[in-house]
């Protein structure tokens, strides 16, 4: 009788790489994320479909997606694989808990943060991220007085001298929506940040300075309210390069705008960090490194 068979048990290992493909809707950069051959991770999944009698992914020539039962069991792998890394950290990992405190500027925030911190949870469990998002002045003041573990802060270093570890290298461009008609516009509707933003003080140097008429569309401390005017084409705004997706487009000098800067990321630290603290760092650290290899 079907009730007194024994229920085969899940291989977190394959849940693993079930969870990757879910994520990347791609079966060979899920094959680069858990480090295996794409023809093994189709074995795996094949073995796990036959194994839960159902089928999991909808498979066509460009994209993967999941089926409902799929979804269902997605649910499932998150949390047992989450439980997993939990109770094998409470073992081999004792000392890796508590609070690191961790300062970001709002792009940053917005972007990489939740990657990087999803990735982080899986790995440390015992781990709280505590998260403060400012101005990057602000932030480095924050570190300065000891408030805050970590900072991620946009850094240009003309009027000073570098500081921190540098784990990024960006441009500031002009942001305006694909195929729109915002920087025709005179006077030029802009969207910028608050006092004290040196994006802000760069993008109105370089419009005073070949004497474009501008005038302030959108003001905002949110980066996701800067972007929002821009693909609705109610202004442009100065972004960095990485920040520019495919319903926007980068403009120029070509379009009679000012040429801005290149800027860095960088990583400031208060002190000797915790070894909870080097953890994130390092998490950081790779997580910047994959883009810059991606954007190679």
């Amino acid at each position: 009788m079907p009730f007194r068979q024994s229920l085969p048990l899940l291989d977190n290992d394959v849940l693993r790489t079930f969870v990757a493909i879910a994520d990347t809707g791609n079966f060979s950069t899920a094959a680069e994320a858990v480090l295996r051959t794409p023809s093994a991770v189709s074995m795996q999944i094949k073995k796990l479909e036959e194994q839960l009698r159902t089928t999991l992914f909808l498979r066509d020539a460009r994209s993967v997606t999941l089926t409902p039962h799929g979804e269902m069991l997605l649910s499932y792998a998150r949390r047992m694989i989450a439980l997993s890394n939990e109770a094998v950290s409470r073992f081999v990992m004792p000392e890796l808990s508590g609070i690191v405190r961790l300062g970001a500027a709002d792009d940053i925030a917005e972007r990489l943060l939740p990657s990087i911190l999803k990735d982080f949870a899986g790995k440390f469990p015992g781990i709280m991220v505590d998260v403060t998002v400012d101005m990057s002045m602000r932030l480095r003041r924050r570190i300065e007085e000891q408030r805050l573990d970590l900072a991620l802060i946009n850094y240009s270093t003309r009027p000073h001298a570098a500081a921190g570890e540098l784990v990024y290298q960006d441009k500031l461009v002009w942001a305006g929506a694909r195929c729109g008609t915002a920087h025709l516009r005179d006077p030029l509707p802009i969207s910028i940040w608050e006092d004290g933003c040196i994006w802000r003080q760069v993008a109105i140097a370089g419009l005073e300075n070949m004497k474009r008429p501008y005038r302030v569309a959108y003001l905002s401390a949110n980066t996701m309210a800067q972007r929002a005017a821009v693909v609705s084409d109610l202004a442009i705004a100065p972004f960095p390069r990485s920040y520019i997706t495919e319903d926007m487009t980068i403009l120029g000098v070509k379009e009679g705008l000012p040429d801005l800067m290149n800027f860095d990321v960088r990583l400031l630290s208060s002190g000797e960090l915790s070894v909870p603290a080097k953890a994130v760092a390092q998490s950081i650290r790779e997580a910047y490194g994959e883009m810059e290899r991606a954007a190679a």
